[in-house]
């Protein structure tokens, strides 16, 4: 059960009452049935309305002790309901004379001896995933954006929920959904359902995905209450299995996944503060990410009123003045780290320890006894235009200083065998050594700017020159980082607060390569490419609603975690044969377990997966 806001206008007044509903199986797919009124909550704080449900429920499903006797208000409502209930029971219609039920009522004699279940189905993870996209009204919203066909919504919905719970192709699809219990939820059956209808899906999808993002993006702000001062940008990419002939976007390129010999795309998203994604935009792979500021900015744009004097964070990879100024001109603020070249010019600034201060960081509430890394701060401002912000961490340096050492190892390694091979005539050509030698530098960026490679044609071998200068400088600033923003109303500890946002980009890129599985992608056409990443970002974004509605409830809990409790709660089929050889059958949702219990109600979910239904087969010899 959950609450529901409903408003109407009347003489010009608008009047405000919330409502107890809880989501029902009908024969035309899934409806809210509303429990009672409730009448106007505001003058409530809103943190308790959630608990005032809770009471209600609790005291309908007879666990009274959870009721406090003074508590007279939430008394009147369960006697109000039970008493409707109890005259809609006495309206229904009585039994047909042929129902193997006596006239007394649910009495039926059973052969305890012939007593089973069958047709077990996994129902806990795609129940809370169902109540989500009902949640986020993305039914109503794929059909505002002209999918009004409901087979083709429901099988969005299931494929979304394949990305969220168990991803796999849609080749092995439709038996994944025959094993859980969405054909119980949609009251509809999947038995004939093969892939086909599925890769249909994905290309009606595809021309919407845009109107169906900015609607969502709009649902979750009115739910969530989501800021709108900060946006955080990053890219990530993501690889192809097979050649790609057919996808221009597929390209060979910096490959974050360690997979250079496979074509990729490059995929940029935007979320915000709280880790929601606002936007996102497919870029050919080898597209260098400086290159693609400025579109997404547009794409922001198009998804959200961008307002004046919002803060874009964007990582060192896009820290050109270019971009900053694009940034600016759009009248918008902008915190990022400086690449390293600018970096090393601060080497006297954080030799000085005088000015720096620390940062107090909390540790998790999972893990109390935590120690977070000490991170020092300091402001310099450099112009009237920009504010720098110098950070170091101790522990840090040994972390840069390993990889550091990782890369050279590597590197030396490396030139050594190319100059055997040049020693050796293999390679003769300078035109071919020098694109052995640009490929080898373009390899390790990161400590190739510590050697100088050439080919000396006189003595035809390969010449190697280590800068110590440059190396030393290096070993300095190990640990730390440079910040620099625009903005003048920022200490530095904010200015690092706020940047370090970022990293809900990395959790959310994470979360989309790991439990979505968004690598690697089979798919050659390029629409369907894009639409299956567009499916893992609409997994992504019911994820994020229910990680947001725990976290707002001081839950600390990951969605993996919710994920493997759930899996217990089953829908079956419970045989009672009977001593006059008929048989009832009652498919419904098992009792859940007191953890998952818990989970439901802490995401406002009823635990009722479906309404019971009977079923009653006649004996062989029946007329």
């Amino acid at each position: 059960m959950y609450i529901r806001k409903s408003s109407r206008t009347y003489n010009g007044k608008t009047y405000t009452n919330f409502v107890l509903v809880e989501s029902v199986v009908t024969p035309k797919g899934p409806r809210q049935k509303t429990i009672c009124s409730l009448g106007d909550l505001s003058p409530r704080p809103r943190e308790e309305w959630l608990k005032f449900a809770r009471k209600i429920e609790d005291a309908l499903v007879g666990q009274n002790d959870l009721l406090d006797r003074d508590d007279n208000e939430v008394a009147e409502i369960v006697a109000r309901v039970r008493a409707r209930r109890t005259n809609e029971t006495h309206a229904q219609a009585e039994p047909p004379a042929s129902s193997p039920r006596t006239q007394a009522g649910a009495l039926i004699e059973v052969d305890p001896s012939r007593v089973t279940t069958e047709q077990h189905r996994e129902a806990g993870p795609v129940h809370v995933g169902h109540q989500f996209w009902q949640r986020l009204g993305l039914d109503q919203i794929l059909r505002d954006c002209g999918l009004s066909d409901g087979t083709c919504r429901r099988l969005a919905c299931a494929m979304t929920l394949n990305r969220l719970i168990a991803p796999i192709s849609e080749h092995a699809m439709p038996a994944w959904i025959r094993r859980t219990a969405l054909a119980d939820i949609f009251g509809v059956s999947f038995d004939a359902l093969e892939e086909d209808p599925l890769y249909q899906v994905l290309d009606k999808l595809h021309p919407h995905r845009a109107a169906i993002e900015t609607a969502l993006i709009e649902r979750e702000r009115s739910l969530f209450d989501l800021d709108q001062t900060i946006y955080l940008y990053d890219l990530t990419s993501t690889y192809f299995e097979g050649v790609c002939a057919h996808n221009p976007k597929a390209k060979l390129g910096h490959s974050r996944d360690h997979r250079s010999d496979c074509k990729q795309l490059v995929v940029g998203l935007v979320l915000n503060r709280d880790g929601f994604a606002i936007t996102h935009e497919i870029f050919a792979g080898n597209t260098r990410d400086h290159l693609t500021l400025g579109t997404m900015i547009d794409r922001l744009r198009q998804r959200v009123e961008l307002k004046e004097g919002a803060t874009v964070v964007v990582d060192r990879g896009m820290a050109f003045d270019s971009n900053l100024a694009e940034i600016k001109a759009r009248k918008l603020h902008y915190i990022v780290a400086s690449r390293q070249p600018e970096r090393d010019r601060w080497l006297a600034e954080f030799e000085d320890t005088d000015g720096f201060r620390p940062v107090l960081r909390e540790p998790s509430p999972l893990n109390p006894a935590q120690k977070k890394t000490t991170i020092e701060v300091k402001v310099c401002a450099d112009t009237d235009e920009q504010t720098y912000v110098l950070c170091r961490s101790q522990q840090r340096i040994a972390k840069d200083r390993a990889i550091r050492s990782k890369q050279e190892a590597r590197l030396l390694a490396d030139i050594e065998k190319l100059s055997l091979r040049v020693a050796n005539k293999q390679l003769v050509k300078a035109e071919k050594i020098n694109q052995a030698i640009g490929r080898l530098l373009e390899r390790y960026p990161r400590v190739a700017r510590y050697y100088r490679l050439s080919h000396d044609e006189k003595t035809a071998t390969l010449v190697s020159t280590f800068d110590a200068d440059k190396h030393l400088t290096a070993e300095k600033l190990d640990g730390c980082y440079l910040l620099k923003s625009d903005r003048k109303d920022l200490t530095a500890d904010e200015t690092w607060r706020v940047y370090t946002l970022l990293t809900r980009a990395e959790d959310a890129f994470r979360d989309m390569k790991s439990p979505l599985v968004i690598r690697p992608i089979f798919h050659h056409k390029e629409r369907r490419t894009d639409s299956h990443i567009f499916l893992c970002l609409l997994a992504y974004h019911l994820l994020t609603a229910i990680e947001k509605t725990l976290l707002d409830q001081g839950i600390h809990t990951s969605w993996a975690s919710l994920r493997d409790a759930l899996t217990t709660h089953q829908v079956c089929s419970v045989v009672l044969p009977t001593k006059d050889g008929s048989c009832l059958r009652i498919r419904k949702a098992a009792t859940p377990e007191p953890d998952v219990l818990q989970i439901y109600r802490n995401l406002a979910i009823s635990p009722n997966v479906i309404t019971p239904k009977h079923t009653w087969t006649q004996p062989p010899n029946s007329d």
